[in-house]
């Protein structure tokens, strides 16, 4: 039985050409991200040997957040010049942390010229990310005068949110244990908190959320404060302010209370009580993030309240002091329409009433963090309302960290994408800003897999500036992470920018979407249709039977097509006429179905699942090209990664087809390989080790 396996770039900063050929590195495990600071060569060794950089001494520096930025660059460009800087004489390398730049907290100027480079801000932070800035530049290849920026963030709140548990577990994550160290905190000083710190700070984030959302309410007590002002004096310097998420019925469960309602007098004490004992040890404490009422969730919802009614009881015990951030992914087992449309039943309706320090947080699409999903229809519905965006870094349905899917392409069609009421996703995120679901764990490289790296790194180049292209950032990432050299990103750069789309084809091509496996989401499981709750099986998103297969969204099934402005929803509304990737997102079509590429739907379905198959193969011979040009731990590791992605491609097409095919009863186009296996082989497999129960 089967058993599977767990053309360069021509935007972005010049890549200096390298000399002599590719040297191959020393061994390497990732732990670096893309901070390493590989020496430079040739042409942009010299240049910025002819500069010869020189900082000031830090010893008089007394803001902690100006004296990492001088120290992250006097480590940086020493490395790129594999010396130390020269000492004596005038600073060619200047600070100015209070001049004049307007724009949002954090927005810098960096000017170059022969004679020296100026980094400027209105706050020290701003020095900080100019100094990362300055060092990405460098590291690309630009000439120290030729730089000039002008950089101002997007958006105010760029965080991550860890799904991390007081045990050491991580829900959903696939790079080992958590990075927190709950058990030893405070005494132990983690040096990996303040590599995780530098990292963000380099891509602007500037927020982290450090507990699940299915909050333990451990970390309201007072044997976690300690710990969590730990983190946060770690973190300050670097930009980074700490929020927990908070379990909602906390008041009843660690508060002698005996109840949770938000309405009630002595639970709003309670809050009010608990978040100034927060702010006395933690001033700078973000606030609180909460699911409520959400896949068994406590929330208001269990005293007859709203969700505004829940989100704006906390809001008053912050205050101006800090942020409530309210999770609009809601779904209860009382919903009998379509899972799609709940959130936005729930929450437009309550537009104007959230208090102004509340920001409801609402995924991309309008499910769960599918391969391909439409954006979710709350964007652009709810104008008085603060909305954030929420994705997902670590690949719960993207092939774990197993799998090469570089997911700056799905967050740029999202951000990008027209809601019909008054700007892109991008605009009506923009008053609050963007969360990403961290894939961050114990692994010596982080991330589990050394290209899942590029996708923390997208999350917080977009959130900073979300009009930054995908192969702008994937061009930078590669060249800072694996090597600068331009024949090594004319190959690396197309893989990465097109592993996205190969995922989609061979999991959930055509707009079909959560066919999973249950509890884990590990590998396909379309025959899933006996669970307990109607939307936890595959069957009731792909709705295959003899006649055809799609979920009908339109007026005539369960119009969630309506959701979307007229305009938006005109664009879905004809099957024929519409973007076929989210064809059986919103319609049930007939299995012989004309597409648009000429083709019955059935045999465009079978060839969207070949293509995947073969884009992974088309990866990985990009990759054993690429060996000359990677140290070989992580040339390696890479090349097993992608053979287990080859393997579970493989699987995915062929478990598929085979059920698809008892569904329908037709045979495989011409030419079209059979699946190697018949389909009760690929439903009696079992995964009891997956992770991310």
């Amino acid at each position: 039985m089967f058993v599977p396996a767990a053309a360069q770039a021509q935007d972005g900063p010049a890549i200096a050409p390298a000399t002599g050929g590719p040297s191959v590195a020393p061994e390497e495990d990732g732990y670096a991200l893309w901070l390493r600071y590989a020496p430079l060569e040739g042409q942009a060794k010299a240049a910025l040997e002819r500069f010869d950089p020189r900082l000031a001494p830090v010893s008089a520096i007394s803001d902690p957040t100006i004296l990492v930025a001088m120290q992250e660059l006097d480590r940086g460009l020493s490395s790129l010049l594999e010396r130390p800087l020269a000492a004596g004489g005038d600073a060619n390398v200047t600070l100015d942390c209070t001049s004049d730049v307007t724009g949002p907290e954090g927005s810098y100027r960096i000017t170059g010229a022969a004679s020296g480079i100026a980094i400027m801000a209105a706050d020290p932070r701003g020095c900080l990310y100019g100094s990362h800035a300055l060092l990405r530049e460098l590291s690309l290849g630009t000439a120290p005068g030729r730089i000039s920026l002008d950089q101002a963030p997007a958006m105010p709140l760029r965080l991550l949110n860890h799904w991390d548990n007081p045990d050491g577990s991580v829900e959903r994550g696939y790079a080992g244990r958590s990075i927190f160290d709950w058990w030893h905190m405070p005494g132990r000083s983690d040096p990996r908190m303040i590599d995780y710190a530098r990292a963000n700070a380099s891509i602007g984030i500037n927020g982290s959320v450090v507990n699940n959302v299915n909050a333990s309410p451990l970390f309201l007590t007072p044997r976690y404060l300690p710990k969590l002002v730990a983190l946060a004096d770690a973190w300050r310097p670097y930009g980074i302010r700490l929020y927990i998420s908070a379990r909602f019925s906390a008041p009843r469960d660690i508060g002698g209370l005996g109840t949770a309602d938000p309405l009630d007098p002595q639970v709003r004490a309670w809050w009010q009580a608990k978040a100034d004992e927060i702010y006395a040890a933690i001033p700078d404490f973000g606030g609180f993030l909460v699911k409520a009422n959400s896949e068994g969730q406590p929330g208001p919802q269990d005293y007859g309240r709203t969700h505004a009614d829940g989100a704006n009881m906390l809001a008053g015990a912050v205050g101006d002091r800090g942020t409530i951030i309210w999770r609009a992914f809601v779904y209860s087992a009382e919903d009998e329409t379509d899972r799609a449309k709940q959130a936005y039943e729930e929450f437009v309706p309550l537009d104007g009433e959230f208090a102004p320090n509340v920001i409801v947080q609402v995924k991309n699409g309008a499910i769960d963090f599918q391969p391909r999903e439409p954006f979710h229809p709350m964007f652009g519905a709810m104008p008085d309302t603060r909305l954030m965006l929420e994705v997902q870094l670590t690949k719960e349905y993207l092939g774990f960290a197993s799998h090469l899917a570089f997911l700056a392409p799905m967050w740029e069609e999202v951000l990008d994408s027209d809601t019909g009421r008054g700007g892109n996703v991008a605009q009506v995120v923009a008053p609050a800003g963007m969360a990403g679901v961290a894939n961050t764990g114990s692994d010596r490289n982080w991330t589990g897999s050394d290209f899942d790296q590029a996708n923390w790194y997208a999350f917080g180049r977009l959130a900073w500036d979300p009009t930054l292209s995908s192969k702008t950032i994937a061009r930078e990432w590669a060249a800072q992470t694996f090597s600068r050299d331009p024949a090594f990103l004319a190959a690396s750069v197309p893989m990465m920018l097109d592993s996205r789309e190969a995922v989609v084809d061979y999991m959930t091509p055509l707009g079909l979407a959560h066919l999973m496996g249950t509890g884990h989401h590990y590998g396909p499981a379309p025959w899933v249709c006996d669970l307990g709750r109607p939307d936890w099986n595959p069957c009731y998103y792909h709705r295959a039977d003899k006649g055809g297969i799609g979920f009908d969204r339109t007026a005539g099934g369960s119009n969630a097509l309506a959701q979307y402005a007229p305009d938006i929803a005109a664009q879905w509304s004809d099957p024929a006429a519409m973007n076929q990737d989210y064809l059986l997102w919103f319609h049930h079509v007939p299995w012989d179905f004309r597409t648009r590429s000429g083709r019955g739907l059935w045999e465009e379905l079978v060839a969207r699942y070949d293509r995947g198959v073969a884009k992974v193969d088309d990866m990985q011979t990009t990759w054993q090209s690429l060996s000359p040009y990677v140290d070989p731990q992580r040339f390696r590791a890479v090349s097993e990664m992608l053979a287990i992605q080859r393997q579970e491609a493989q699987w995915w097409r062929d478990a598929s087809l085979a059920y698809w095919q008892h569904v329908n009863g037709l045979p495989l186009p011409a030419g079209a390989a059979p699946p190697a296996r018949d389909l009760k082989a690929y439903q009696a497999l079992e995964f009891p080790e997956a992770p991310g129960e």
